[in-house]
């Protein structure tokens, strides 16, 4: 009977060791963060593709259907299209825009529209009608979705960010030791 052992070269195959947990979580973490990327670009993509924009709601003139402090995602039309029922905002010279339900449209003459609106909570309509040739019509709205992007916007949390992501994006970055 012949006994033969195998050298180092044919020796059988060790398991890999499973990565470290940490490593891990922090491939994960980079993913979500890749992901979250591409997701702002094809945002900011449809934005310009389809005039779409956000609008945040200040005042409780729309309540209940779009309460204070929502977010809403509004897209560009031409005066032509706006509809009885549609929520408009429409923006005024000198003054913040105003977004209230279209109660009623008259065509005017060369692509302007007199429109009618009057905010939900409000019992009367808007004091005159507006002029307008374009506005922009609500699509979707989130409630209470405006107050976590008015704190996000904050200049000291936006600085706060961004050093965290230069922190994570030096880390991901970093050289590190191979084990041998």
């Amino acid at each position: 009977m012949t006994h033969t052992t195998l050298g180092p070269r044919h020796a059988a195959p060790t398991t890999p060791r499973s990565p470290r947990i940490g490593k891990w979580i922090g491939e994960r973490i980079l993913d979500l963060l890749a992901l979250g990327g591409v997701i702002c670009i094809i945002a900011v993509v449809a934005a310009f593709a389809f005039n779409i924009s956000l609008i945040m709601f200040k005042t409780g003139s729309m309540s209940p259907t779009i309460p204070t402090g929502s977010l809403a995602l509004v897209r560009e039309i031409q005066a032509s299209q706006a509809e009885v029922g549609d929520v408009l905002t429409i923006d005024r010279p000198g003054q913040l825009p105003v977004t209230h339900r279209v109660v009623s449209t008259a065509h005017v003459g060369g692509g302007e529209y007199s429109i009618e609106m009057k905010g939900d909570a409000n019992d009367n309509k808007d004091p005159a009608p507006y002029q307008v040739t374009q506005a922009r019509v609500v699509i979707y709205s989130v409630p209470e979705l405006g107050y976590l992007v008015s704190k996000v916007s904050d200049p000291r949390v936006m600085a706060g960010m961004t050093i965290a992501m230069t922190l994570l994006v030096t880390w991901s970055f970093w050289p590190r030791k191979r084990k041998t």
